[in-house]
């Protein structure tokens, strides 16, 4: 039987969708553009938790996810003039702190271990109950959520970003490769490899287990 890589975690519902809520983005941006500057903190209460548990997962550690995020809220507002208006707002800030991020993790070459830490912030447990297509539902909550956050920690980086933003964050093909720098044919490989790698590893363990 197969196992389901969503199980990792589902995305939350996306707050800008580009054809209706990214408008409320747009006017924010706006009349911080004219002078009004706490508008821009209308954009960072916004997207500033779905950065922060995002980051959690990339980083892990919640300390760093924190530092991230705020610098790259310094960073988006210091460069707000270069947004040109042809992605969401959210894909853009998230770019700044993608590269915050990634030059944080070469600095400090920290191994990412902190799913559960996110989880915790962001209330949010895996919705897939589907107990008899999963082989791993002989093991209990805890047991399988811990043998999926070290699959994930054994990715390549590479991988395990691609994987995390578009099973964990929910970002397009499209809006992930332009946050990476790669073409989508790229991200998607990524991914196909993320998943088979995952499940290749959790059959493996859950073998071992039962």
């Amino acid at each position: 039987m197969s196992l389901k890589t969503r199980e990792l975690e589902p995305a939350e519902p996306r707050p800008n969708a580009v054809d209706d809520v990214s408008a409320i983005d747009h006017s924010l941006i706006r009349r911080c553009r004219a002078g009004d500057v706490d508008a821009f903190g209308g954009l960072v209460l916004r997207h500033q938790d779905r950065l922060f548990a995002t980051l959690v997962h990339l980083l892990g550690s919640l300390e760093d996810a924190r530092d991230v995020t705020q610098d790259a809220f310094v960073l988006a507002f210091e460069k707000l003039g270069t947004f040109r208006g042809d992605s969401a707002f959210y894909s853009w800030l998230f770019r700044i702190a993608y590269n915050a991020a990634m030059s944080r993790k070469r600095k400090e070459r920290r191994l990412p271990a902190s799913i559960d830490e996110a989880r915790l912030q962001r209330g949010v447990e895996p919705s897939d109950d589907r107990t008899d297509a999963d082989p791993s539902a002989a093991l209990d909550s805890e047991e399988r959520q811990g043998l999926v956050r070290q699959a994930l920690d054994e990715l390549g980086e590479d991988y395990r970003t691609a994987i995390i933003l578009k099973e964990i964050d929910g970002l397009r093909y499209d809006e992930i490769a332009e946050i990476v720098g790669c073409p989508i044919g790229t991200v998607r490989s990524r991914i196909h490899r993320a998943r088979h790698e995952l499940r290749d590893k959790l059959s493996r363990t859950i073998r071992n287990e039962i």
